[in-house]
């Protein structure tokens, strides 16, 4: 098939522009609301017209050509404002409406992000969200998404940080566990028990710190650092909570996966007095890359998380 000059190529270029992002025809295709194919011939086309090669193509992978670079480079300023432009017209009606992607850990994800969306969808039935569990730290401008849910202590600079919550990490122990082993008294203990650390490179070490008295001003806190194991690891907070509940050993826990135990019951904070310290994120926040504009369906969006999740997750 021959395409006319004067058949438009711009949503040719769009295309090529988005398999820059993604790097395959298939996430291409997907954020495009195509088929694979129909992706593949738009390129085939645009090469035609513009009668060089745009795209190297292997089995396993795609990229671009020097002209391919620099046909991408040259337009993507114009293919952002033109989206800018459009979500500014689009805000303009009288209900946030449109797709937002969103992004969230796993365990986060599915425990305290997805059971709040039932209510927002309802609230807003213009907004439509497609939601991606994923461990995995997404490039959010290069892959598409429009919002991230994200456990840290520290946003990354280029990006707008709404704070949803604060968040605690808390050392957590069946009561059975505890009868058959013994409560610890001081974190050097847990070397002694069996526990179940969060999956990660290297040895796995608990850093914990007390707070001194009131009558200590100024004073620094005591600080430990504890070597710890135990007969599991894992890179999930659901899978650890559930196997220290069922009294494998003793866990250190988001707050956000610990708190329905805790106050059911079945779990137990340890070590109350000493706090875990560089662990996990003390918050929760929903992140995007900077932009001149804020679409209203990621807005409100936003603002529907920060009022669910308030008050946090204290038990």
């Amino acid at each position: 098939m021959s395409i006319d000059t004067k058949t438009p190529l711009w949503p040719h270029v769009h295309a090529l522009g988005v398999i820059a992002q993604g790097g395959s025809f298939t996430l291409a295709a997907q954020r495009l609301g195509l088929s694979k194919a129909a992706v593949s011939q738009r390129m085939a086309e645009l090469e035609r017209a513009v009668g060089v090669p745009l795209l190297a193509r292997t089995t396993r992978s795609v990229r671009l050509t020097e002209a391919g670079k620099q046909l991408v480079e040259e337009t993507a300023a114009s293919f952002a404002q033109i989206e800018q432009s459009l979500h500014g017209v689009r805000d303009l009606a009288s209900q946030p409406q449109g797709l937002v992607r969103l992004t969230a850990p796993v365990a986060l994800g599915r425990q305290q992000v997805a059971p709040r969306l039932e209510g927002f969808l309802r609230t807003w039935p213009g907004i439509r969200i497609e939601l991606d569990l994923s461990d995995r730290l997404v490039n959010l401008p290069h892959e598409g998404y429009d919002l991230a849910v994200r456990h840290t202590s520290a946003p990354p600079d280029n990006h707008v940080a709404w704070k949803l919550c604060p968040s605690r990490t808390l050392l957590v122990a069946s009561p059975a566990y505890l009868r058959r082993r013994g409560t610890p008294a001081h974190p050097a203990e847990l070397a002694g028990h069996d526990c179940l650390p969060y999956l990660r490179s290297g040895p796995a070490v608990w850093p914990f710190e007390k707070t001194v008295g009131k009558g200590s001003r100024g004073a620094e806190p005591e600080r430990v650092r504890v070597t710890v194991s135990g007969p599991l690891r894992a890179n999930n907070s659901e899978v650890l909570r559930d196997l220290v509940v069922a009294g494998l050993g003793i866990g250190l826990l988001p707050d956000f996966s610990a708190a329905g135990a805790l106050r059911a019951g079945r779990l137990r904070e340890v070590l109350a007095p000493w706090r875990p310290v560089g662990f996990f994120g003390d918050a929760i926040y929903a992140l995007r890359p900077f932009s001149p504009q804020v679409p209203r369906a990621v807005r409100a969006l936003v603002d529907h998380l920060k009022l669910e999740m308030a008050g946090g997750f204290d038990n």
